[in-house]
C-alpha cells in the first residue's frame, strides 16, 4: 500500500509560481506511474499531468502544457509539480496519485492511490 501526502500549496498572484511535492511512504514509488489531478469547486476532478516510473515519459493536459512540469526523485520517493505562469483558473485542490504500470493514464479511475490534496489559490 502506498500513502501519498501533498504539500506546497498556497495563495499566489497571477503570473507567479508554486512547486507542489508529493511524498510517498509504505512502498517505493519507483514502479509506479505518478499523476497529478486537480479539482475546482463544483467541478469534476481533472487530469493535470503524469510521469512514468523512469521519468522518460510525461503527459500534460493542454491547459497546463508549457507552464507546468512534473518531475520525480525515486530515491526520495517524491514527485513534484512545478507550476509557472499561474492563472486564476488554475485555482483548485491538487491531488497526487499513483498507479502500477507504465501507461500515462489520464482518468481518475486508472489510479488506485491518492493523497488528501493541497489547495492552490491564484488571485487576479
Amino acid at each position: 500500500q502506498v500513502q501519498l501526502v501533498e504539500s506546497g500549496g498556497g495563495l499566489v498572484q497571477a503570473g507567479g509560481s508554486l512547486r507542489l511535492s508529493c511524498a510517498a511512504s509504505g512502498r517505493t514509488i519507483s514502479i509506479y506511474t505518478m499523476g497529478w489531478f486537480r479539482q475546482a469547486p463544483g467541478e469534476e476532478r481533472e487530469f493535470v499531468g503524469a510521469i512514468s516510473w523512469s521519468s522518460s515519459n510525461t503527459n500534460y493536459a493542454d491547459s497546463v502544457k508549457g507552464r507546468f512540469t512534473i518531475s520525480r526523485d525515486n530515491a526520495k520517493n517524491t514527485v513534484y509539480l512545478q507550476m509557472n505562469s499561474l492563472k486564476p483558473e488554475d485555482t483548485a485542490v491538487y491531488y497526487c496519485a499513483a498507479r502500477p504500470g507504465s501507461a500515462l493514464e489520464v482518468t481518475t479511475y486508472d489510479y488506485n492511490h491518492w493523497g488528501q490534496g493541497t489547495q492552490v489559490t491564484v488571485s487576479s
